[in-house]
């Protein structure tokens, strides 16, 4: 199979995870030996496997596992969205702390410490079947990851809308605590007054306290920029519904 090339053609939405000189329509010529998968190929090109939602080979559906020939033209087809996954749950990258706490501002289940390494966010993604949600593609070119998926956008809130317009998950705004993923519950303000300073023991008098950690939590000056994200969260969450 020695000198044997695909052209392999990747969907739009996929082409930022190619070298600069590859993305155009023409696609990329890759050398193949004959024994490597296709799935092999197009992680050797950029793509993760987890961004991928269909495989053509001369027009043929082929899976991942597919040996390549040579001289066919592949195309690489993008994830349909909604991506359909049971039971939405998630596992962030440390460097995605931003947007885990507006996961769980908007009530979905969000696992995140800024101390776990690739081996440990991957262990907890297989043990618990979470999503794990990363910028980093050689986490999700990992084949032992079970599930994954690509963030797109440099800033939190475009980060939220392109999670919620992939995975249409059911929100539950203001259930989940925002420092530890626990569930919120009403607390009497007369239980958490001695937590409180002065001026909020003046003004306020509703709140909510985290089961797992105790956070207290109250519609405070803060609360008009939160509910703002969660508005738009539930706008966008509502273009998927039926």
């Amino acid at each position: 199979m020695s000198g044997a090339e695909l052209r392999v053609c990747v969907a739009d939405d996929l082409r930022f995870f190619l070298a600069a000189r590859n993305r155009g329509a023409s696609g990329v010529r890759v050398a193949v030996d004959g024994t490597s998968s296709l799935g092999h190929v197009v992680q050797s090109i950029g793509v993760p496997l987890t961004e991928v939602g269909g495989l053509e080979a001369d027009g043929q559906t082929v899976p991942d596992t597919y040996r390549p020939r040579g001289g066919e033209l592949v195309r690489v087809r993008e994830v349909r969205r909604p991506q359909r996954v049971a039971d939405a749950r998630f596992v962030l990258d440390v460097h995605l702390g931003a947007l885990a706490r507006r996961l769980r501002l908007v009530g979905l289940d969000t696992a995140y410490r800024n101390d776990m390494d690739d081996d440990a966010l991957i262990t907890q993604a297989n043990g618990q079947g979470r999503v794990l949600l990363t910028q980093d593609r050689g986490l999700l070119f990992r084949r032992s990851l079970w599930c994954g998926a690509f963030v797109r956008g440099s800033r939190p809130d475009a980060q939220l809308a392109d999670v919620l317009h992939r995975f249409a998950p059911t929100l539950a705004p203001w259930t989940r605590c925002m420092a530890c993923n626990g569930g919120l519950e009403p607390v009497s303000k007369d239980e958490v007054v001695h937590l409180l300073q002065p001026g909020t023991r003046r003004t306020y008098d509703a709140f909510v306290r985290c089961r797992e950690c105790g956070q207290v939590y109250w519609h405070g000056a803060h609360h008009g920029r939160l509910d703002a994200i969660v508005t738009s969260a539930t706008r966008t969450a509502g273009t998927w519904m039926c």
